[in-house]
């Protein structure tokens, strides 16, 4: 990163200039990344460095890479270290609202100040750092959701597997992770939530796969807050990760910004501002032919009982609500939005929600996506599963060859359910004459001895249950049920999701890896049984 000029006049905020783009610093606790689009500036992203820290004056490259972020932090003047998250230096001065100057040099820094009239001294010889980072961490407390975004060729280097990680600390990670050397690089972090990130959804660019990775992240959690992103990663040999990440702030929302702006608002019932969002899940073939606007569809479990669909428009960087239903009148835990095509390439867009009362509910959300974006009631359901005694933490969807649809699912008993599904249309309106058969179920009722986290349907005849009791457990589904194969044990400590993806051998053996996270991140692989 090239540093080329600081510009900093009193009164207003100080700008570093990197490469064409802007980083700009306010009052407001946060500094941004600007880029000039023609006679525009676009805000690419913003970063908030710690908590408090609300008064950012100054940004200032070292000669070894780090940014040292220059504030005030009540009646404290604060340097703080981009690269290691902590504090360098804090001096009591009295707050912000004064005439300062900051000095440093690998010999000895200074800070300069003026307080009830008098100018005061800080100064502290260079010394040399007793503590040494072993193992820098991804995040300051749990993974809560993880996906992987793909893989990055890099000439002259071994493919690294890019993954995006969610945490309790309420930041985003993108990470490279090489499978050889086993480590795991920091590319850049997203700190625009102000509560913890529990979901996370990706939609894909296929125009991008040959210069590199391209697409869509969602990201949401508490405070009923989303975000929206757009990733760009390319192989870059010359950087220390091999790897180039370039992140845009695509939109945002909020539910309590949303109520806001109604009309008549005093007649209903506000929403909760604590409301969570649990799981996201993007909905899957939304072409730009049926559609008058590209829009892209993503579908939200919420902890106050509703299951919500929101359409981001990218090129206007508009993220709204475009439906919601209350039919489950109990806390959403999981959404899986799927894709189902007849023949004659007819269409209908379906949609799974779980509950904690162990329900899984199919709804048909055609017409939503069909119209232009206008807030709606998504309707009646298609069908009700009671599929468990209690809460339903994991839910995955596959299409089998035949057409129909296994639905797998983990519960907070440990028990997980796999049913088949057919689905049958009807002639007229879009989900007119839409049905669901319930063709087969099969059930397990102590797969686990604690709450399954993670499900993935590998094959139709092809489970896999991951649960916080550490065992991560390959199951065979037949006419008799479900049949345990093999147990792994995995080393992170409450599980609170996971994520698959197969890959293709040379000799044509497909190998599955999944990556795990929770107290921690792992990534194990495994060739595909016969």
């Amino acid at each position: 990163m090239l540093w080329l000029d600081v510009t900093h006049r009193p009164g207003q905020a100080p700008a570093v200039r990197l490469m064409g783009r802007y980083l700009l610093t306010g009052r407001d606790g946060v500094y941004r990344q600007l880029r000039l689009q023609g006679q525009q500036l676009e805000v690419l992203w913003k970063h908030r460095p710690c908590k408090g820290l609300q008064w950012i004056e100054e940004l200032r490259f070292t000669p070894d890479g780090d940014l040292l972020v220059l504030g005030f932090h009540a009646d404290n003047f604060v340097v703080w270290s981009s690269r290691t998250s902590e504090n360098l230096h804090c001096v009591p001065c009295g707050g912000g609202h004064r005439s300062w100057s900051y000095c440093d040099n690998p010999s000895a820094e200074a800070f300069a100040f003026i307080k009830c009239g008098d100018v005061m001294l800080y100064h502290r010889e260079a010394e040399p750092r007793e503590q040494h980072v072993l193992l820098a961490s991804l995040h300051g407390r749990e993974i809560a959701c993880v996906r992987r975004l793909g893989a990055v060729e890099v000439p002259g280097h071994a493919a690294l597997n890019i993954f995006i990680t969610g945490s309790e600390d309420t930041t985003a990670c993108v990470l490279a992770l090489s499978e050889h050397s086993r480590v795991a690089v920091s590319l850049t972090r997203l700190s625009d939530h102000i509560s913890s990130i529990r979901a996370l959804a990706l939609a894909g660019d296929e125009d991008f796969s040959d210069k590199g990775l391209s697409a869509l992240l969602f990201s949401a959690g508490g405070r009923a807050q989303m975000e929206c992103y757009r990733l760009l990663c390319a192989g870059d040999p010359d950087s220390e990760s091999t790897v180039a990440c370039q992140v845009v702030h695509v939109a945002s929302h909020r539910l309590d910004e949303h109520w806001e702006r109604k009309k008549n608002r005093h007649k209903l019932v506000k929403m909760d501002p604590e409301t969570r969002y649990m799981s996201l899940s993007v909905v899957p073939g939304t072409s730009t032919k049926q559609l008058p606007t590209p829009w892209k569809f993503v579908a939200a479990a919420c902890s106050d009982g509703s299951v919500r669909v929101f359409g981001l428009l990218e090129a206007a960087r508009k993220l709204v609500l475009v439906a919601e239903s209350f039919h489950h009148q109990r806390c959403v835990l999981k959404v899986e939005a799927f894709l189902h095509t007849q023949a004659g390439g007819e269409r209908r867009h379906l949609l799974c929600s779980a509950a904690t009362d162990g329900s899984l509910v199919f709804w048909d959300i055609t017409i939503t996506l069909l119209t232009e974006p206008v807030f709606a009631a998504l309707g009646t359901p298609l069908l009700t599963i009671m599929a468990h005694s209690c809460g339903v933490n994991s839910l995955h969807i596959r299409e089998t060859p035949e057409g129909r649809y296994l639905v797998a699912s983990g519960s907070d008993d440990g028990s997980i359910h796999a049913c088949l599904l057919e689905v049958a249309l009807g002639g007229g309106e879009a989900t007119a004459g839409t049905c669901l058969h319930l063709l087969e179920r099969v059930a397990r009722p102590c797969a686990h001895a604690a709450h399954v986290t993670g499900i993935r349907v590998l094959r139709p005849d092809l489970l896999l249950s991951a649960s916080v009791d550490q065992r991560l457990t390959l199951w065979r589904r037949g006419p008799d049920g479900l049949d345990a194969l093999s147990t792994t044990f995995f080393h992170v400590p409450d599980l609170a999701e996971l994520d698959c993806w197969e890959v293709a051998e040379a000799g044509g053996e497909l190998r599955y890896y999944c990556v795990l996270c929770g107290q921690g991140l792992e990534m194990l692989h495994s060739t595909a049984p016969p």
